[in-house]
């Protein structure tokens, strides 16, 4: 078996070859598809998973091995000026591993940022957002607090929604000791992440607890319940697949869950006034595309103060690949700095 250094440098190298090269090698030509044309680097590596046995054909201990030496590979360099703390919280059912991230010229007066990972709920762990949240944590200029939450099928919904709650409330109440604004935090995640995200907000505002600082929600999944254009148009994309969307939902949801309830889909939720300021960001390649926009819609509609960008060529999962597609590494810290303007423009 390769080192995986060296995997990673060989897979570097190949991802700097020019884009007619990389589309060549993906069997030619370009991928033009609901008006958007995918990047060459996520383009040639959709085609090489493609050889691949779909996440599908895998147990979720084998997904989860598979996708953690897969992301190794693909994420960028730490974040220089950054530095990390690992620790860990009482949650209701046991511990929760927690990882703080500190820039090193931190803002004082800026809000904790509790960020829970992608993973449809069953994959990932601390060391999928770990390239991600050292950029939002160096841009941004505020600490970062990423929680290592419970996992399905073993901890079925809503286990690691109960985590990222725990976390955030811990963090909020200890938002100090990491050197942020006290009494206050902000809210973010990406997909699944996202999906816990924007519940929380939701669940401060039903609990009568003070809203996030923010809630920032990347390509996130807020309508399991749905069927939208975009999961027909990009239901073969890579990462992320209709196929795997539904294997991660067949681990996630439990027979006695409800699809259509607000804290597994928080689109369902009729009245969106009074929520926390947003940053919404969806991939232009995602079956999750079209949610992700009408939610951003819809707090606005609602009056929240709300920025949405949708990166057109990147894929769902874009966070994780900094190190090998240089549009995916712009993307973060562009969405770094909106996170930054936000929570400037709703000084507390």
């Amino acid at each position: 078996m390769a080192d995986p250094a060296v995997q990673k440098f060989i897979l570097k190298a190949l991802m700097s070859l020019p884009s007619p090269v990389l589309r060549a090698m993906s069997g030619g030509g370009t991928v033009y598809r609901g008006g958007r044309t995918l990047d060459p680097r996520f383009q040639f590596l959709a085609a090489a998973a493609a050889k691949m046995p779909s996440m599908t054909t895998l147990s979720p201990d084998e997904a989860r091995a598979a996708s953690a030496k897969g992301l190794a590979a693909m994420s960028g360099p730490a974040e220089p000026g950054v530095r990390n703390e690992s620790l860990s919280i009482d949650g209701q059912d046991g511990p929760i591993r927690l990882r703080a991230y500190r820039p090193a010229d931190q803002d004082g007066g800026a809000p904790l940022i509790v960020f829970a990972h992608f993973g449809g709920g069953v994959i990932g762990d601390l060391e999928t957002c770990h390239a991600f949240c050292g950029i939002l944590a160096r841009i941004a200029r505020t600490a970062v607090l990423s929680v290592d939450y419970r996992l399905a099928p073993d901890h079925r919904f809503p286990s690691g929604l109960d985590d990222v709650l725990a976390a955030f409330r811990w963090g909020r109440d200890n938002a100090a000791r990491f050197g942020a604004l006290a009494g206050t935090a902000a809210i973010g995640g990406d997909s699944m992440g996202g999906n816990f995200a924007a519940v929380v907000a939701q669940e401060m505002q039903r609990a009568g607890e003070a809203q996030p600082a923010l809630q920032l929600l990347i390509y996130p999944a807020v309508d399991v319940a749905s069927e939208t254009p975009s999961m027909t148009t990009y239901a073969d994309a890579y990462p992320l697949s209709g196929p795997v969307m539904d294997w991660f939902m067949g681990h996630y949801i439990g027979a006695d869950a409800d699809p259509a309830d607000p804290r597994l889909s928080p689109d369902r939720t009729a009245d969106l006034s009074g929520l926390a300021p947003a940053v919404v960001v969806t991939a232009g390649f995602d079956p999750l595309v079209d949610q992700g926009e009408a939610y951003a819609k819809r707090l606005i509609a609602a009056g929240v103060p709300t920025t949405y960008r949708c990166y057109d060529s990147l894929a769902h999962g874009f966070t994780a690949f900094t190190g090998v597609v240089p549009a995916a590494d712009a993307a973060c810290r562009e969405i770094a700095r909106l996170v930054r303007a936000a929570l400037d423009s709703s000084k507390l």
